[in-house]
This record gives structure tokens, C-alpha cells and sequence, in this order.
């Protein structure tokens, strides 16, 4: 496999590479792929706030590093962005490590201090966790499960467009999981919720880390069941059954979403 996830550095690390972030967003070299050098990075002298493992890519071990807000990388050379613009333009496993990369940075950022007691937390150095020495709090990073769904109704899928999201672009429904909730049970409530139908014969497809912030997308299809549809107030701008050789702007096929579209398509076509 291109990529190994780990938590225990190596003891060398002059062959490191790393996925570099300033104030939350990826710095790039415009003249190679995201990964820099390890004499690269020490070359533009940043300041490097904090830095997490990742693991290997392609045997090479892979750091995730934070550089100060003051710094001012070359615009000649670099570009600051948000990791979207990696989608459908580098290998999944590219793009899966530099989601690692970000999640763990803004995990050890926003736990410097414990939400029990208030005291200053400090990095496990034998497991990925954040530690509170006076009141013995653990914090672990973040993972939020949510389901994302593909309705049918025969050769139809139910699409929506998200009311907060500019453009044109239809989607598959989703919606986190709340305490208490299986996986199933949210699906038959977050698309009651958004377009207002049943749905019956839920069938797993796979999963999709996904790094905006922190969520892990768990795909279904799911048969239409009954009812007519009525948007969300705030939350759906539109929600319509479009004909599969008829589909609007949809995601592309390196989301969950648009891969959950073109599998379904995939196999009506294919009977």
C-alpha cells in the first residue's frame, strides 16, 4: 500500500516528508505535490508550532507540521489553501494523509487547555492523546460518524442542493449521528428531516473519512418508501428525483457522494 497509518515516529527522520499548514490551511509547493522535503522545510526557516506523525507514504515516514502565523512563505513558490483543493486532483491516499495531517493539528490546537479543570494539557508521547496531569483527563482526537445517503425510486435518485452551499451542484442527503442513534436509525430520520419521505431496504456501501472538519461518511442506498417531498426550511434550497441519464451538477466521483451516484448508475445500466 502507497500509505501506512502509525503513531510512533521513527527514530530517523531525515528522510521525513512532510504536509505543512499554516492557520489552518495547506501550504503548497506550486511546483510539486503537496509532501515537502525535510531539507526543504528546514530551508525556509519556518517556525514550526507543532508536529504530528502521520505514518509512511510510499515507506517514507510523513509529518504533519503547523508553521507560526507570522510566517510569510514565498508566493512565488507557495500557495495557502484549503484542502478541498486537493479533491479529484491527487491520489486518495494522498488526499487521506493530508486529512490525517489536518485533523491531528487542529485536534492538538484546540486541546491545549482541559475543558475540566482548565490546566494546560500536554501531548502523550506513547499514544495519540492529549493529557491533563491534574485531573487525569484524556482526550482523544475527534471522529464525528454521519450518514450519507442515495434514495431511489427504480432508474430516479432523490438529490438535494444544501441551502448554505453556493453553486448548482445536487447532492446525496446526510446527517451526523447523534447519541443514542444507530447508523440506520439516522438515516430514516435526517431524510424524514430534509426532504420528508420513507425509505426502506438499507444497503451499506462503504465509508469516506472526510476531513471538513472531522467526520467519517458511512453510505447507504435506501428505497424510496412513501411520501411526498418537502424540503427542509434553511437546510434544503431543493430536493427533486432526477432520472439517472438526466442528472444535474453532482459531486465528483473522489467524494463518497459522487461514487454512491455513479455505483448506483453503474448497476442499472449493467441489468
Amino acid at each position: 500500500m502507497s500509505i501506512e497509518f502509525h503513531n510512533q515516529p521513527p527514530q530517523s527522520v531525515e528522510e521525513a516528508l512532510h504536509l505543512v499548514f499554516q492557520a489552518g490551511q495547506l501550504v503548497s509547493d506550486m511546483r510539486a505535490e503537496p509532501l515537502m522535503p525535510r531539507a526543504d522545510l528546514q530551508q525556509q526557516g519556518w517556525v514550526v508550532v507543532r508536529e504530528q506523525f502521520l505514518g509512511y507514504w510510499h515507506g517514507q515516514p510523513c509529518f504533519a507540521v503547523e508553521i507560526d502565523s507570522s510566517a510569510q512563505p514565498d508566493p512565488m513558490r507557495f500557495v495557502r489553501g484549503s484542502l478541498y483543493q486537493l479533491l479529484g486532483r491527487v491520489d486518495d491516499g494522498l488526499f487521506a494523509l493530508a486529512g490525517r495531517a489536518s485533523q491531528l493539528l487542529a485536534w492538538e490546537r484546540d486541546h491545549q487547555h482541559c475543558g475540566r479543570c482548565g490546566a494546560a494539557m500536554t501531548l502523550d508521547v506513547r499514544e495519540r492523546a492529549m493529557r491533563c496531569q491534574p485531573c487525569a483527563t484524556i482526550v482523544y482526537p475527534r471522529i464525528n460518524p454521519c450518514v450519507i445517503t442515495l434514495v431511489t425510486r427504480g432508474e430516479e435518485l432523490l438529490l438535494a442542493r444544501n441551502a448554505n452551499f453556493p453553486g448548482q451542484m445536487y447532492s446525496t442527503l446526510a446527517g451526523f449521528i447523534e447519541a443514542g442513534e444507530s447508523a440506520e436509525a439516522t438515516l430514516h430520520r435526517e431524510v424524514r428531516e430534509e426532504v420528508g419521505v420513507e425509505v426502506t431496504r438499507l444497503r451499506y456501501f462503504g465509508s469516506q473519512s472526510w476531513p471538513f472538519p472531522s467526520q467519517l461518511m458511512l453510505g447507504f442506498f435506501a428505497e424510496y418508501a412513501g411520501g411526498d417531498i418537502v424540503c427542509e426550511p434553511g437546510e434544503i434550497a431543493d430536493a427533486r428525483w432526477f432520472h439517472y441519464s438526466a442528472l444535474p451538477q453532482v459531486p465528483p466521483p473522489s467524494s463518497i457522494a459522487g461514487q454512491l451516484i455513479r455505483h448506483y448508475i453503474s448497476e442499472l445500466t449493467r441489468e
